[in-house]
């Protein structure tokens, strides 16, 4: 986390205009869903679902926002400092806008799963809490039905034969509050910023 806040202050030079990169996304999808997965750090989540699924290259994603899900639902408009304490068990995630029509709810899901380290129980890399908890969010009995479809499939592929063991939840999606704003597409403005070395490509 340390790593993370001294980013915030010390990052290199903005040099990508956030409204410019959302005016590239796709708006012409028919149907869009919509997909929320948690994976640590929401700014490298972001980040590498968007590298690979580009809005601008039409690969399936419209648009992303990074936020704050899964919480007490007492606790209303929850802010980066609460979240990051611990207090109120919002993990930071991502919701992503796709056209079904061009990756599907499945390939999303093991792309989440492929892309950081689903066997560590609230952490990922050096960052620990469980604001930074693997997780899935469903918003339909399809999707939660396809999520632990691919979820006993990648077990059994990647992990069984390590003896390591998915910790993901998957659970139903409630009440999503936006992060704030300096947190939308953090690194495409932020290029040199703090990454989780967990997110890339594991397999």
């Amino acid at each position: 986390m340390l790593g993370r806040i001294k980013s915030i202050f010390s990052s290199g030079p903005r040099n990508i205009d956030p409204n410019a990169y959302r005016a590239q996304m796709s708006t012409d999808a028919a149907s869009p869903e919509t997909a929320t997965f948690a994976a640590g750090c929401f700014w490298g989540v972001e980040h590498i679902f968007l590298k690979h699924y580009s809005p601008a290259q039409k690969k399936g994603i419209i648009s992303t926002t990074v936020g704050y899900t899964g919480g007490n639902p007492l606790v209303k408009n929850p802010d980066y400092k609460s979240v990051c304490t611990g207090a109120t068990d919002h993990a930071e995630a991502v919701k992503i806008q796709f056209d079904p029509s061009i990756v599907s709810y499945a390939q999303l899901v093991e792309f989440f799963y492929r892309t950081h380290d689903p066997t560590t129980e609230n952490r990922q890399g050096g960052d620990t809490g469980t604001q930074y908890r693997s997780a899935i969010f469903t918003h339909s009995p399809e999707q939660l039905e396809v999520a632990k479809r691919v979820t006993a499939q990648v077990q059994a592929k990647h992990f069984t034969p390590s003896g390591k063991t998915i910790v993901t939840e998957i659970l139903d999606a409630g009440e999503w509050w936006d992060a704030e704003d300096y947190h939308q597409l953090y690194l495409f403005k932020n290029p040199s910023g703090y990454q989780c070395p967990t997110h890339r490509l594991h397999w």
